[in-house]
């Protein structure tokens, strides 16, 4: 069959509609497969979402325009997501500017880079799996392995609070009583549970974090990240919820506009970059990371990786666990996916993000010693955006050795890059630190 013009766009249209991976979503575009029912339902309620949010919009601006009738210091509309980089440092910028938080320094909101970074904002994993019919290809660029919005949360300086709990009408409690105060909430739900979603197409060990926004006649309204909110019955939410065994019910919420202390946000971007770096280097330990496996982190998992595109002998090369065209075409397809991705990876390998974040907290008291890193990262995100265009999902079989060889290239001049970039960053975190320290 041949393909479509545009497949890349159709690609990435789809996934938005349907919820399907990149993979999922180009494989179906291929086969002509539909659209389910539900996507198509999904469609039509953020449709009619995003027709009241305008009506909302356009009756704001009247409002604005005539005399203030409200108190000063009523919080500002939740706003809609716009240039989303990364998923989780976007959803809570918005949540903080809902709630009034600001960065005290600038009169401004925490920016998604901001918070990006201060929840660790770089890293790396790469690994494959074979099970089933298909080899599952994982690409992490963003820091890990630490839980990302803890550390997000832990070092804003903003005053959250969070609620687990095993029952069911508690946590819708906890969440009304939040609503009810004009504040977000943000759960956490098996995605393969949300109404809009094909199940069929997610695995339901996985999870989203989807901010609840507001009520619309008997429904919820929720912030996913796409663009539009979407509408969701308490039943449906509550399941969804449910359906994550750990962390049950997880909610937060910001209770208070009260904003971060400069020196606290100073603090907490050095200790964030101490984190990433040593993280990157390897010179902390992996907690809760069996030891055969610590090799796929960092840039030590970068050089892992390049060894593995280059291996056309062992089982472990990624010429024999491709060891046909359709596996080829797949695994291609999920690494290309993951450049495209807001969750776990991202456009530049999220350092772009990075540079941004580092130019950000540059700017606050005592760090302008980071600004001299900025350029470092932003040239580590076009060498990440050229090692993804080099990404072939449609090479030949008989090519692919050659196709893994050039791969390999360019992931080992990155590796070499992000040691220097990251080794130049630590030594001015610690001297940061020490200066703190006294």
């Amino acid at each position: 069959m041949g393909q479509p013009a545009n497949l890349k766009k159709q690609t990435r249209q789809r996934m938005e509609r349907t919820g399907e991976s990149y993979t999922t979503a180009r494989k179906n575009i291929l086969a002509g497969k539909p659209e389910s029912p539900r996507a198509a339902r999904a469609a039509a309620a953020r449709d009619y979402a995003k027709e009241a949010r305008e009506k909302a919009k356009a009756q704001a601006k009247k409002d604005k325009e005539a005399p203030a009738a409200s108190p000063a210091d009523e919080l500002p509309e939740y706003p809609a997501p716009e240039e989303v980089i990364q998923y989780d440092a976007a959803l809570w910028h918005r949540v903080l500017v809902q709630a009034g938080v600001t960065n005290k320094h600038t009169g401004q909101p925490l920016s998604q880079a901001l918070l990006a970074g201060l929840a660790g904002g770089i890293g790396f994993m790469a690994f494959t799996h074979e099970g089933g019919e298909e080899t599952a290809v994982t690409l992490v660029t963003r820091h890990n392995p630490e839980p990302y919005t803890q550390n997000l949360l832990a070092r804003c300086g903003a005053t959250v609070t969070e609620r687990t709990t095993g029952s069911a009408e508690r946590a819708a409690e906890y969440m009304d009583a939040a609503l009810d105060a004009g504040r977000a909430v943000v759960v956490r739900v098996a995605i393969s549970a949300l109404p809009w979603i094909d199940g069929t197409t997610v695995d339901e060990a996985e999870t989203l974090d989807l901010a609840v926004v507001g009520e619309h006649k008997k429904d919820l309204l929720v912030d996913d990240g796409s663009g539009a909110l979407n509408l969701i019955s308490p039943k449906e939410l509550a399941i969804a919820r449910a359906m994550r065994k750990k962390e049950k019910h997880w909610q937060a919420w910001i209770p208070s506009s009260r904003s971060p202390k400069t020196e606290t946000l100073s603090a907490n971007a050095v200790e964030a970059i101490e984190e990433t770096t040593a993280r990157l280097l390897g010179t902390s330990e992996l907690s809760g990371v069996p030891v055969h496996f610590a090799k796929n982190f960092g840039i030590t998992g970068m050089r892992t990786l390049a060894t593995r595109l280059r291996d056309s002998e062992s089982k472990t090369g990624w010429s024999q666990i491709f060891a046909s065209q359709q596996a080829l075409a797949n695994g291609l397809d999920q690494l290309a996916g993951f450049f495209s991705d807001t969750r776990f990876s991202g456009e530049g390998a999220l350092r772009g993000l990075y540079s941004d974040f580092l130019a950000e907290a540059a700017e606050l008291p005592g760090l302008s010693a980071l600004a001299a890193h900025v350029d470092a990262y932003q040239q580590l995100s076009a060498q990440w955006d050229e090692f993804a265009d080099l990404i072939d999902p449609e090479i030949e079989f008989s090519q692919r050795a050659e196709h893994f060889a050039l791969l390999a290239d360019a992931i080992e001049r990155i590796a070499e890059a992000e040691e220097q970039a990251a080794t130049a960053l630590a030594a001015t975190a610690k001297q940061l630190a020490a200066k703190t320290a006294k």
